[in-house]
């Protein structure tokens, strides 16, 4: 089987005034400076949708959310930070050096701005967006052709990678398939990754806030697939129509949280992989376990079901893999299922040993 890797990650920042940087203090033309400043890659348009604003030209962009005139001409972007992607690469050691690179990269030109990236997967202090101005009647009847975009109340205050998966020489009923087991399987794997335990100015009262609110609105995993009569009419949505060819076959794993250690990417994204190949697994759902999700969002491994079941995932991926090398990358999730210590554990002891979200963000990366 033929494995394709890429990977998606979305940066928040403090500014010059160690402020959390969102849209309520942060300008389009305030990270545009930034993004102008890093390099372009002749060739990158090939495997990276540019988009029709533009405004994804290079490997890092503005993430916001787009606001038009009475026409489809872009007119502003509010912004929520800034998002690096990497090109497809045969192996996950590739993607995650080139996403290093990247970052570190974005890192060096973000301090000249006064700009500094921190970790978190949702707004510590903002608890939804209400666009400012008001929908126009153009925005309206465009959110009413894209369901998915119904839910930017939540995207523009949460903040996570899609890990991404391309099986090219599969079926695509088989690459559906896979994306149902993944989306079933979900509940189980995405403690490995928390990272957001603030909630509108303190902590919240589980480990990802983010895994809470968007569970059930927005995907778990899509699967893009090459023409209109494979889609599965779903809410939220587990297939979308390819807008490249390079996106065929590929499946995008949404609902982790962001990671400042990118190895757990490659520890993911090897996790991923061996599900793909496992044969002993027969879970399957269309739309994400709502209820589930939240249960796991409160408690993480602390949950003996959520525990047990991670632990049986990881062992089927492990048997899975056999000999592959990627097997090696999975030891940092072995060790979080024996410490049951993961991300958001490390932030509410910072938080409640220094007494501020920003000085504790200012630990992470």
């Amino acid at each position: 089987m033929t494995f394709l890797f890429g990977i998606e990650h979305e940066v928040a920042f403090l500014n010059r005034e160690g402020k959390f940087a969102d849209f309520t203090c942060t300008e389009f033309a305030d990270f545009a400076q930034i993004v102008d400043q890093l390099p372009i890659y002749p060739d990158d348009h090939l495997q990276l949708r540019v988009g029709d604003a533009g405004i994804r030209k290079k490997r890092w962009y503005i993430e916001g959310f787009e606001r038009f005139a009475d026409s489809d001409k872009v007119i502003d972007c509010t912004s929520k930070g800034i998002e690096i992607r990497t090109t497809i690469h045969s192996d996950i050691q590739s993607a995650v050096s080139e996403l290093s690179v990247s970052f570190d990269l974005l890192r060096e030109v973000a301090a000249k701005f006064g700009f500094s990236p921190v970790l978190t997967s949702f707004n510590p202090y903002k608890t939804v967006f209400e666009p400012n101005p008001p929908l126009n009647e153009y925005e309206l009847q465009q959110l009413q052709a894209y369901p998915d975009e119904q839910t930017a109340y939540i995207y523009m205050v949460s903040y996570g990678p899609d890990l991404n998966i391309s099986l090219p020489n599969l079926p695509i009923e088989q690459v559906i398939d896979i994306g149902q087991k993944l989306t079933y399987y979900s509940p189980y794997i995405v403690p490995f990754s928390y990272s957001s335990p603030f909630y509108n100015g303190g902590l919240w009262d589980g480990l990802s806030v983010r895994t809470f609110v968007r569970t059930g609105k927005r995907s778990s995993t899509l699967v893009f697939v090459p023409k209109e009569e494979q889609l599965i009419k779903s809410m939220p949505s587990l297939t979308k129509l390819a807008r490249l060819p390079a996106e065929v076959g590929r499946i995008e794993f949404k609902a982790f949280d962001s990671c400042d250690d990118f190895n757990i990417y490659a520890a993911l994204l090897a996790l991923l992989k061996g599900l793909i190949l496992d044969e002993s697994l027969n879970g399957r759902a269309v739309t994400p376990n709502t209820s589930l999700h939240q249960l796991s969002a409160k408690q993480g491994f602390d949950n003996e079901d959520i525990l047990m079941n991670a632990t049986q995932i990881l062992q089927a991926a492990i048997v899975a893999l056999g000999n592959d090398p990627d097997i090696e990358l999975l030891t940092p999730l072995q060790l979080i299922l024996e410490t049951r210590l993961i991300k958001s554990h490390q932030l509410i002891k910072l938080f409640q040993r220094l007494g501020s979200i920003e000085t504790a963000l200012r630990q992470t990366y």
